[in-house]
């Protein structure tokens, strides 16, 4: 079962992942003049999975996308080579075509994914919905600011992201 995290408190994060991710500051609204802005920290390069609880469920489909901001830092002690993030409409199963959640299937490219540490991204959207940002890397201590849009066009008042550090192969 998955915990929520609030300023300062570790992420949510199930029990076979290691309690690696803090959640340092959250502002926003998440429209695309004002983004959810979220500062994390990760201690691990283990994936970790963000519980996104829903306020209130929007009301039309042109208020179903989220504008999120990711600013992670590289608390592991190991640089970051390329960074995952997964969508979920219930927790430890990869979104399908079917729940509506994407990182803005419709517009391919998107002009409003993007990242300060990455040069590239590249969307997996079936059977799963998949972003993942390549050609950069983040060193320890350091952050990377990661910005894109979720989509969801049959709103959900929980869903999950995923988020996934890939370190270099020893």
């Amino acid at each position: 079962m998955a915990r929520t995290a609030s300023p300062g408190k570790p992420a949510s994060i199930p029990s076979r992942m290691s309690l690696a991710a803090f959640i340092r500051s959250v502002s926003g609204s998440g429209t695309k003049a004002d983004p959810i802005i979220l500062g994390e920290e990760l201690d691990s390069p283990d994936p970790i999975i963000l519980t996104i609880r829903a306020r209130q469920l929007p009301t039309n489909a042109t208020e179903g996308i989220l504008y999120l901001r990711v600013v992670a830092l590289n608390g592991s002690g190991h640089p970051w080579v390329d960074f995952l993030f997964e969508l979920q409409s219930i927790l430890d199963k990869p979104s399908d075509f079917g729940d509506g959640l994407s990182f803005d299937q419709v517009h391919t490219p998107s002009e409003f994914i993007s990242s300060d540490s990455f040069a590239t991204y590249r969307r997996e959207i079936e059977p799963y919905d998949r972003l993942r940002f390549l050609e950069g890397h983040v060193d320890p201590l350091h952050r990377a600011a990661f910005d894109f849009p979720i989509t969801d066009f049959n709103p959900k008042r929980i869903f999950y992201l995923l988020q996934d550090p890939s370190i270099p192969a020893t």
